[in-house]
This record gives C-alpha cells, structure tokens and sequence, in this order.
C-alpha cells in the first residue's frame, strides 16, 4: 500500500467527464476519494498540462460532482486526479458518499480536517 495516501478510496464506477480547456473526453471513474480519482485513461487522452475538470452525477440523482484536478499519474490505462478545487456542494455530496462506504465517523473527520489544511480552507 501506498504509505503517502492519507485518503481513504472507495470503489465507485460510474460514467464522468473530463475537460481541459477545450478537449472532453468520456471516461469511468474506478474509485474516488476526498482528495480525488482514479478513472479509466480515455481513448486519444493527451494531457497538455492543464488543469482537468472531473465531472459526474450521482446514480440515480441529479446531483453532479464536479472537481479541478490535476493528473498526477498516468499508467496501466488509468489516470490518478488529485483534486485541487471542489465547490462547497460538491464536496458535500462526496463527504457523505465517502461517510456511506467508511463506516467510520472518526476515519471521515480526520481525512476532512486533513482535506482542509491541504486546502487552505478557512472556518
């Protein structure tokens, strides 16, 4: 196991959406935590260095998650995303997806008070 990870993933597949600048590209989401994503490398991917917009409703909603990322790792046909920016219902809705797979109330505080110095997010 990666000693560096501080967050903890869950497994979630579901369709998104990538943009950086004008190129879109579809992919799927492999799994997800509060500091990013692991998501399938879509066909003709070229990263030009941008920052990469992740986007994706929540099954059976009409709720999106949406994220600025930025590709930390490319290989074995699948992009890692660390998450750079998430709008405050964003990351609502991905705190409580989180808080549904974890189990674990304390796990979930300390990984979104980790969340928020990384984030320089104030009271």
């Amino acid at each position: 196991m990666d000693e560096r990870r501080k967050f903890s993933r869950i497994l979630f597949a579901t369709n998104a959406h990538l943009q950086q600048g004008v190129a879109q590209w579809e992919t799927t989401i492999l799994d997800l935590s509060l500091n990013g994503a692991l998501v399938e490398e879509p066909q003709n991917f070229i990263h030009s260095g941008d920052a990469i917009t992740l986007s994706f409703i929540l099954p059976e909603s009409d709720i999106e998650i949406r994220m600025e990322t930025e590709l930390v790792h490319q290989k074995n046909a699948q992009l890692g995303l660390k998450c750079n920016f998430i709008d405050v219902d964003s990351i609502s809705h991905l705190k409580r997806m989180v808080e549904l797979n974890l189990g674990d109330a304390s796990l979930l505080n300390r990984e979104l008070m980790l969340f928020i110095e990384k984030h320089n997010i104030a009271d």
